[in-house]
């Protein structure tokens, strides 16, 4: 299998250093470039056409969300994780929003980057448990506003609290499936919930297209969260 081909995108020059001295050790990745700003990162994305992007969330001038934004809008195909710390919800919600596909706490062990580099080029997301609650908070259903003033039509079968919609999505995701969610929703990786559960990274695959399907969603965090609003899983 060939190896991953990875530019590293941080400000710090020690961090930098340090990172790329980490990464290298892995016979798996391959680091095709690194850069000190966004700006530098755009140019090393034309040169080196990586296949995962590890980049800094707090980069000077041009940010991490907007590098993530105009990689994804020229180059869909590369996969971008951003290193975040604990005080940038909003940040790392604005991050994924421009088509990040998950996060790291700065800090994180080597091995930790390496399962989530591994994670995103092959086709998953990763969500940190620690940031997890926050971030969802930001995706729940805006609050109700004032009460109309005619009363609303009567709820079809499907929307009645006893027999709605929460019962249908109870009914379509399977035992297993739920297990998988539930997973995903407090942080594990697919090759973690993998090692969990005794099964292959490509059965845990499956099931999350399985998940998306049904839930109508597209990615892991929309999952989770519209399993957290339908009540059928907790963080």
């Amino acid at each position: 299998m060939s190896r991953v081909r990875v530019l590293v995108v941080e400000d710090v020059v020690k961090i930098l250093k340090n990172q790329i001295k980490l990464l290298e050790t892995y016979p798996d990745l391959e680091i095709v470039g690194s850069a000190l700003s966004g700006e530098a990162a755009l140019e090393e994305v034309e040169r080196c056409r990586p296949d995962v992007i590890l980049c800094d969330l707090g980069l000077p001038q041009m940010s991490g969300i907007d590098v993530t934004r105009q990689v994804k809008a020229k180059y869909p195909e590369i996969e971008i994780l951003i290193f975040t710390i604990f005080d940038e919800e909003e940040k790392v919600l604005e991050a994924i929003k421009a088509g990040a596909s998950g996060y790291l706490l700065k800090g994180a062990e080597a091995d930790k980057v390496v399962d989530a580099i591994k994670e995103v080029h092959s086709g998953g997301s990763v969500i940190q448990p620690n940031l997890a609650r926050s971030l969802l908070r930001h995706f729940q259903m805006p609050e109700e506003g004032p009460a109309p003033t005619e009363p609303p039509p009567a709820p079809t079968p499907a929307e009645q609290p006893t027999g709605g919609l929460q019962v249908e999505v109870r009914k379509q995701l399977t035992a297993r499936e739920l297990e998988v969610l539930q997973m995903i929703a407090k942080g594990l990786s697919n090759n973690e919930a993998a090692r969990v559960l005794g099964l292959s990274k490509a059965t845990i695959r499956t099931h999350l297209e399985h998940i998306y399907q049904k839930l109508d969603v597209t990615n892991r965090v929309e999952a989770v969260t519209e399993g957290v609003r339908q009540g059928i899983i907790e963080v």
